[in-house]
């Protein structure tokens, strides 16, 4: 019968293994997209064997579904983490809105892309996303809330929250195919102004002429 300080060590390679498995995932659906992420070249990616891949996620739907969770989670917790070293002031808002607008650019919403199209058409991956990304969608919200500093409570800022992650998320598909850079900067000086009037309380509402570039 294993001992108390054998099973730390199990418990401790069954973590690591699976988290091999979570990050080799993201990395096969950015380079290979969703048809060519099967769990035998991740297993093999990951330097796991075959069993060992099944035993912690015996379907593809289970293991894509578990790397998007698992690293969503890590970078809400990095942003946290970079957002504190911010300054207060005025232009909090302008750097926060820049590292979400990194968070909808990078590796991690790319792999999640892929899974969002794969499920169009994939019952069982739609039925495991579906509630992922219901979940993932409120704590972004919540984050962005947090990062900002603002009161949900007060009339249209939760709206104004939702609209900024709208349109960051649909600037980072239009970056998906060609380099986008340059006019979503543009949009995002605009919004910046846009957001900063609607989230301060008694501010004048944006003037007509400031509407956001095409």
């Amino acid at each position: 019968m294993p001992t108390a300080s054998t099973r730390v060590p199990q418990q401790e390679r069954s973590r690591a293994t699976q988290a091999r498995l979570l990050e080799a995932t993201v990395e096969c659906l950015v380079e290979h997209g969703w048809s060519g992420t099967t769990t035998t070249v991740v297993a093999a990616r990951a330097g796991v064997s075959r069993g060992a891949q099944l035993h912690h996620y015996p379907t593809k739907a289970a293991l894509v579904t578990a790397a998007v969770t698992h690293l969503t989670e890590r970078r809400a917790v990095e942003l946290r983490t970079e957002a504190a070293a911010l300054p207060a002031g005025p232009r909090r808002l302008d750097r926060v809105v820049d590292l979400l607008a990194a968070a909808f650019t990078g590796p991690l919403f790319v792999a999640a892309l892929e899974l969002w199209v794969a499920a169009r058409t994939d019952a069982e991956l739609r039925d495991a996303l579906v509630p992922l990304e219901a979940r993932v969608g409120r704590e972004m919200h919540r984050l962005t809330v947090e990062l900002l500093g603002v009161d949900e409570r007060r009339p249209g800022v939760r709206e104004a929250v939702q609209a900024t992650l709208d349109l960051l998320r649909g600037l980072g598909v239009a970056n998906l195919l060609s380099d986008d850079s340059t006019r979503r900067a543009a949009l995002l000086h605009t919004w910046k102004r846009q957001l900063a009037a609607l989230l301060t309380p008694d501010a004048d509402p944006p003037t007509p002429g400031s509407a956001l570039p095409h």
